[in-house]
């Protein structure tokens, strides 16, 4: 019998449940995947902010990948939050010989603001992973962080900063527009054949809490289902689009509430 489709989040946790590696096993099996995890820090945060944070051992982290890779191998993988150079380096090693999919997401601030990679890391991720990347995906700040500029202020500037990341390595970019103004929010898939513009109208909603962990955990988990990149893209950003609309009827906390990942399920 032919497995059912697995992906593999390689990321750090959210007490709070909105975000990190709750929100992408949520992400997972929403969309008819089965999730599997390497957890690479441990973070005390809610809806109001993050409160402590201790990464967990590079050795753990590396024995965590091992165990699913020998098991269960993925048909694709997240990588979120990984808080150290030496788990970066950890995990770059241990994706050797993984030859699946690999979404990155450039993890480094909280919607709190809160700091979630140490600025010596930083370096590390664009030197080990942003090459191993199939699909990398910042959001503006994160892009304009990773490439020492100001973030993009219109369309052009970000369809530039996202070639510019082609050129550090990553075999695509997905330029994530939730930062920009106006009325729509448009992410640009940017690969080295060309750019395509993908738009939802901007909701009104304080209740965004995990939404880039959610929509990179998305297209990892069509990949997984063997979609081509910009089906995947396509449907994991209309998924996501509807997990914030539902977002405000689930009421949680006090502070950023979380996206509803479950609004095509739960009634």
């Amino acid at each position: 019998m032919r497995p059912h489709p697995s992906a593999m989040t390689i990321a750090g946790s959210d007490s709070g449940g909105g975000a990190g590696i709750q929100a992408d096993l949520k992400t997972f099996s929403a969309l008819g995947v089965y999730g599997t995890s390497a957890l690479t820090a441990i973070t005390a945060q809610n809806t109001r902010g993050v409160f402590a944070i201790e990464a967990v051992s590079p050795a753990v982290v590396s024995a965590q990948i091992a165990a699913v890779l020998a098991d269960i191998p993925p048909q694709a993988i997240k990588i979120g939050m990984l808080a150290s150079p030496e788990i970066v380096a950890a995990v770059a090693a241990a994706l050797r010989d993984y030859a699946g999919p690999v979404v990155l997401d450039p993890v480094m601030v909280a919607k709190s603001g809160d700091a979630l990679l140490a600025k010596e890391a930083e370096t590390a991720l664009i030197e080990a992973l942003l090459p191993r990347a199939d699909v990398l995906t910042p959001n503006l700040p994160e892009a304009a962080r990773l490439l020492g500029r100001d973030a993009a202020r219109d369309i052009q500037e970000t369809e530039a900063q996202g070639r510019a990341l082609l050129g550090l390595g990553a075999r695509a970019v997905v330029m994530k527009g939730g930062h920009a103004e106006g009325p729509s929010c448009i992410d640009l898939l940017v690969t080295p054949s060309g750019v395509m513009a993908m738009e939802q109208p901007r909701l009104s909603t304080g209740n965004t809490h995990g939404t880039g962990c959610s929509l990179s955990s998305a297209i990892a988990a069509e990949l997984a289902k063997e979609a081509d990149l910009p089906d995947a893209v396509r449907r994991a950003q209309e998924w996501l689009h509807g997990a914030i609309r539902a977002a405000d009827g689930l009421g949680i906390g006090g502070g950023h509430g979380p996206v509803h990942h479950f609004h095509e399920v739960w009634r």
